[in-house]
Order: C-alpha cells, then structure tokens, then sequence
C-alpha cells in the first residue's frame, strides 16, 4: 500500500460489493451510478497497490487481496463509526472521564453527582485522582485527564492559558485559623487580622503556593514578612497544628473547625477561594465530558479549600 489516503468512501464501496456480490446492486444501494462504482473501486485499487476486482463470467468478483481489503474495510467502518457515534453531540453519552481534582472539589462537587450517573447514565464512568492544581494542569498538558478540578484566590489568580477553557464552579472566603484564645478585633480589616500574629509561626499549603501567595500578600500590607515554618496538605493537620500552639493559618470559613481552634474573617481584603472545572480547548463537546460539566455547574453548593 503507498503512503495516499485511502478514501473511506471507497472502502464502503467494496464492503458492499463484498457482501452484495454486484455492482449494479452496489449502485442501486447507494444510490449512484454503475459507472461510479466502478471508476471509485479502480481508483482505490490504485491507493493500495493491488488489484481488487477481477472478471467473473460477465459480472465480477473480489480478488484474494480484495477479500481481505474488504475484511479489513468492516473493521475500519464499524470502529469510524462508531467514534463518530461517541463523538456526536446528541449521542447518549457513554465513556470513562478521567478527572483529577482537589478533594474539597471531588468531595462537594463531584462525589453528590455519582448517584444520578449511576441512575441515567449507567454507561458513564468516573476515574477520579486526586491532585493539586499544578498537578491537574500537567495532566490535562499530556491529555492523561479529560477535566481538571482546579482553585486560585482572587489574591493568587493562575494565569489563563488559552488551550484550556475554564467554567467556574463556586467560591469561599477562607478566614485566619487562630488558636481559641484569640479575641476577634470587631470590623477589622485583614492586614490588621494579619498584624496580631506578626510574631507568630506560619502554615502554608505543602504542595500549593496559592495559600503562601495569599497569606504573604496580606502580611505585606500589614507591613510584615511572615515566618513560614511549617507546610501541611490536609487541613484536619493544619488545625491540629494549630492547637499545639505552632502556628496560624488559613482555614476555610464555611467548615467547622474542631476544639481550640477559632476562625478570624478576614475582609478588605476578603482571601476568597475560586473553584473551577477547566478542560482542553475544543474538549467539551465529547458527550460524556459535557454531561459531568452540565452536572457540575448545575451542582453549586457551597465550598471550601483544598485539603
């Protein structure tokens, strides 16, 4: 076979003559000319450098290269077909999206919309890993994932990247984690929040430097630059850390916290957490990735930071 382009249409062209046996029965399927089916055979014979059809009587019959063509050309067709099945918009979504997010995300966003999936779409599929943003981009980068669930802060906004496409999802302001014993200062601005724990050690996000941008970009209007001692995943740690009397740190404002530790609003400015569902450029469209976006921004409880 030379390096050309087999036309598909010719391909369907011996498929039916394969399993017609004529070509005036090839025509009168497809609706063309005699004369067409022939020239469109000849002319694939020429693409694959063999020759097809042979004389047979006063009709004409495939030749053991075009018998295997035609084996071939069913396979072909059917798998074409049927990515054209799985790709058409108005097909019944079916397929496995493969989504990498941050747990808050997966855990109020995604997670609530397995039920109906399971109930509607019982031929969609999640594969869910979770990942920080940074992590989810470069996955979306090597098209290892179809859906990102990423964050930023209004304070740390990640910079477009125009062969991604971002929807957003919801947002939560995130306020001071203190240990109980701290007062709140009555209409205080956040630097101001910030000054009281100039002093103090700092925890920040150990695989995220949205939370260290943030908490750096508030201390600076208090006039201060933050001790950043200790850096922790998983906010149940933060907290614990926080008890032990080791540092202060963001903490979602919508979450409750646990016993000795007290949350500080933080206002003017607000540390607001922005969640979002970014997919490739010209992604969206694939039935079943478009069915879990639908979803998801039809699904906008409220939320809270990564961890």
């Amino acid at each position: 076979m030379n390096n050309r382009l087999v036309d598909l249409r010719r391909l369907r062209l011996l498929r039916e003559l394969d399993r017609l046996g004529s070509m005036r029965l090839v025509a009168d399927e497809l609706h063309v000319t005699t004369s067409t089916v022939s020239q469109q055979l000849a002319v694939l014979a020429r693409e694959v450098g063999a020759d097809l059809v042979e004389p047979h009587g006063r009709r004409v019959r495939l030749t053991p290269a075009g018998r295997r063509l035609a084996e071939h050309a069913v396979t072909i067709l059917a798998a074409v077909d049927a990515a054209r099945l799985d790709l058409d918009p108005r097909a019944e979504p079916a397929g496995t999206v493969r989504v990498a997010g941050f747990a808050t995300a997966v855990r109020r966003s995604l997670l609530p919309l397995t039920a109906r999936l399971a109930a509607d779409h019982p031929r969609v599929r999640l594969r869910i890993d979770e990942h920080e943003p940074a992590e989810a981009y470069a996955l979306l980068a090597t098209d290892d994932v179809d859906l990102a669930l990423t964050y930023d802060y209004n304070l740390a906004p990640i910079s477009a990247d125009p062969a991604l496409e971002a929807t957003p999802l919801w947002s939560a302001a995130w306020q001071l984690g203190a240990p109980s014993g701290a007062a709140a200062l009555p209409e205080a601005d956040a630097p101001a929040v910030f000054d009281r724990f100039r002093d103090a050690d700092w925890i920040v996000n150990s695989r995220n430097t949205a939370d260290e941008v943030v908490v750096r970009t508030i201390a600076s209007m208090a006039g201060f630059e933050p001790r950043i001692v200790h850096r922790a995943d998983s906010l149940d740690l933060v907290q614990d850390l926080i008890v032990a009397g080791l540092g202060v740190g963001l903490l979602p404002g919508d979450q409750p916290t646990g016993p000795g530790v007290r949350l500080l609003p933080l206002a003017a400015p607000q540390a607001l957490l922005r969640a979002y569902a970014v997919t490739r450029r010209g992604r969206a469209a694939w039935p079943p990735l478009a069915l879990i976006l639908d979803l998801l921004t039809a699904h906008t409880g409220p939320a809270a930071r990564p961890g």
